[in-house]
């Protein structure tokens, strides 16, 4: 007999897996920067210069067509992502890289509001709950590495958060009306505002060395051009909420970089803290959605 063609896996779980890699590939950085002798600014634009060219070199290779669109929402989406990059490097440098992560992760708080409203759709009660489940979960993950010190940091941290539901949104936006349109030029263009944007503020004394440029190289090849290729590619699936809530798996994966890099071992509030997290993306995610996130 012949054999039976094994059954696709559906899309929404596509879109899942993609973001589990982004978030573990996002999880990296916290690490890199922290370590980098190198000014926030200088980290900023090394990294996205590389992402600038990294992203167009990989979609030439797939054969894959894009263009950057220049209309107001692509410019948004761009100008917003290009924010998240500069805000978190910022913060990181100037905060403790968990108060950085916390505060970029209240981005599902401000989408939990704004998905709604700007799809035209009824406010999910279960994304109420999940949110608040995995902010309980993140809080308690980062229990005794919260600092309320490094105002400057933590403000730009926030900020970071609220550039990362705009970004997310207006990503969604376009995958939802511009279905014929590929999103990754807003994210190509967004890199080359980082770049333009904080160059001149690092080009007076930067001058990495071989390893310092290798730890960039990294940072642009996987850690924003990989991971933003397969953010992009996941929101054709899901919602911008379930994204940002899926995406909570890099303060789970972050440890383990710390772990690799200077040996350090999770307390038990993070052991706790990441168990909480990954049960509520897992039960939130296994459920059916309520109404496919296209509409």
């Amino acid at each position: 007999m012949p054999a039976r063609p094994s059954p696709a896996i559906p899309e929404r779980f596509r879109g899942l897996a993609f973001l589990a890699a982004a978030a573990l590939l996002w999880s990296s950085a916290g690490l890199f920067i922290k370590l980098l002798p190198l000014g926030g600014f200088q980290i900023a634009a090394g990294r996205s210069l590389v992402a600038a060219f990294t992203i167009p070199a990989a979609l030439r290779l797939r054969g894959q067509k894009w263009a950057v669109d220049l209309d107001p929402l692509s410019l948004a989406c761009a100008l917003s992502y290009a924010l998240v990059l500069i805000l978190f490097v910022l913060a990181t440098k100037l905060t403790t890289a968990a108060n950085a992560i916390f505060l970029q992760y209240a981005a599902p708080i401000y989408l939990l509001f704004l998905e709604p409203w700007a799809f035209r759709r009824p406010f999910p009660r279960r994304d109420l709950w999940a949110v608040a489940a995995s902010m309980g979960g993140l809080a308690l993950f980062f229990a005794g590495h919260l600092e309320p010190g490094h105002r400057l940091g933590n403000v730009l941290g926030a900020l970071a958060g609220l550039a990362t539901a705009v970004f997310s949104l207006t990503l969604k936006w376009k995958r939802v009306h511009q279905p014929d349109r590929s999103p990754i030029g807003a994210v190509v263009l967004g890199n080359v505002f980082v770049v333009l944007l904080c160059l001149p503020l690092a080009l007076p004394h930067f001058h990495p060395t071989l390893r310092q440029g290798a730890s960039l190289a990294y940072l642009g090849v996987f850690q924003l051009g990989l991971s933003y290729m397969l953010f992009t590619a996941a929101l054709k699936y899901v919602s911008a909420t379930a994204a940002m809530l899926t995406c909570m798996l890099e303060a789970v994966f972050n440890p383990l970089w710390v772990y690799l890099g200077t040996g350090e071992r999770p307390s038990p509030h993070a052991l706790l803290g990441g168990v909480v997290l990954m049960a509520v993306i897992l039960s939130y995610n296994l459920r059916p959605p309520v109404a496919p996130p296209t509409h």
